[in-house]
């Protein structure tokens, strides 16, 4: 787990030197990295001190959360393009329209606002596996499902800054003939999200769909229950995704195959970086 975290601090931290003239606040970022590594190397040695159980399972996943907001800086320095254009041709030539606009004669009030709180609810959705499997006391599980929530992360923001895109919301505005109208929080619960996720290049692949494809397969080995819950969450992300605007469906299938393929080569992956064996199924 401390070999992907720091490698990913040690490459990025790298990405931001070399376009520290173009990055608002790059030293303060580097420095953050610097202390994030020190902590990590400090628990390690010291795995018997308090708190430092707790912080040694726990600590990727809000190490990877907050990488989020540094890839916007990043990528808007890095790359000086993005491929809206490209992503919705390659959606209307599957479906002969663009899929947002069409899923205009289905919206309604309730169904908007309904799934931009499912939407919103994405993290603690996923973390919420996490927490289970904690308070079961299920440690060995509990930290592969962490470590492959982590590269999950981890492998969008490579896909965010490969293929920068912001989503039809923006590329298709013009071609909308209403805007999306909900219930009472609706608009509270978006511009909260903007506000959080800020001008951001994040569409491709779908962090959404991914994560909470991961998230259910994690969900099966708690409970039947849990499993078919999360089901169905992830059929109204998927769903939500689009008709929201955030996304376009060639997103909603990269980050579908992204998590089948994390799926099936974490285990390796993680075995191969001295962790325990654990179970392919």
């Amino acid at each position: 787990m401390d070999k992907l975290i720091l490698g990913y601090l040690a490459a990025a931290g790298l990405l931001v030197f070399f376009g520290r003239h173009a990055i608002p606040g790059a030293g303060w970022i580097l420095a953050l990295h610097a202390a994030g590594a020190a902590a990590i190397g400090l628990a390690a040695r010291n795995p018997s001190a308090p708190g430092v159980y707790g912080f040694r399972h726990w600590y990727p996943l809000p190490y990877v959360a907050s990488c989020y907001k540094e890839m916007s800086l990043l990528i808007a320095a890095l790359r000086n393009t993005n491929y809206d254009a490209q992503l919705a041709s390659l959606d209307y030539r599957i479906w002969g329209a663009h899929p947002t606009v069409w899923l205009e004669r289905v919206s309604h009030p309730w169904l908007t606002e309904t799934l931009q709180w499912l939407y919103a609810l994405f993290v603690p959705a996923v973390l919420l596996v996490a927490g289970v499997l904690w308070r079961q006391r299920r440690f060995r599980e509990f930290r592969y499902y962490a470590f492959l929530v982590s590269i999950g992360f981890l492998a969008s923001y490579a896909g965010y800054l490969l293929v920068p895109a912001r989503g039809p919301r923006f590329l298709l505005a013009s071609l909308q003939h209403q805007e999306l109208t909900g219930l009472a929080t609706y608009s509270g619960v978006r511009w909260l999200l903007d506000l959080l996720e800020s001008a951001h290049y994040d569409c491709f692949p779908s962090g959404h769909t991914e994560l909470t494809i991961i998230a259910w397969w994690g969900s099966r080995k708690i409970s039947r229950g849990l499993f078919w819950t999360y089901f169905v969450y992830t059929l109204s992300i998927l769903f939500a995704t689009v008709y929201l605007r955030y996304h376009y469906t060639v997103d909603i299938a990269a980050g579908a195959l992204l998590a089948a393929f994390l799926l099936l080569a974490t285990p390796y992956l993680y075995e191969g970086l001295g962790e325990p064996r654990i179970g392919r199924g």
